[in-house]
């Protein structure tokens, strides 16, 4: 592995079943979560998916990129576009430092309005 590497792309379809599951896995009953007559009535087209279930599954690109010796020791997002059903997102992720058994990778997630997540994550790897 080596600076500037890139890590294959992830493509997970955004579906209503992912976006209120993983509300509910992260204890996350906010209404715009599951509900889309409310998250209409608040401004939003339906639903949407929450930061916990973006960070997992940012964490899960990673890991599922850098093989099972790999513990995830820091993650770090920032949301954008929001993740609506029917769309897909697609992570990727290029390798931007390393130092002995420590790399970073800096993600982006990006879906058909835009960047929906963007950050750095954190990890060390099996030598």
């Amino acid at each position: 592995m080596n600076v500037g590497d890139t890590l294959a792309p992830l493509e997970i379809p955004v579906t209503r079943t992912l976006i209120v599951a993983g509300a509910i896995a992260s204890r996350d009953y906010q209404d715009v979560h599951h509900d889309a007559s409310l998250a209409r009535e608040k401004g939003s087209p339906d639903i949407f998916m929450n930061i916990l279930t973006t960070n997992g599954l940012v964490g899960r690109y990673v890991t599922d990129r850098l093989g099972p010796g790999c513990v995830l020791r820091k993650v770090a997002i920032r949301l954008g576009a929001p993740n609506y059903p029917g769309d897909t997102m697609v992570l990727t992720g290029t390798v931007v430092a390393l130092d002995g058994d420590t790399v970073q990778v800096r993600v982006v997630g990006a879906n058909g309005i835009g960047h929906h997540v963007t950050g750095t994550v954190t990890a060390e790897v099996a030598a």
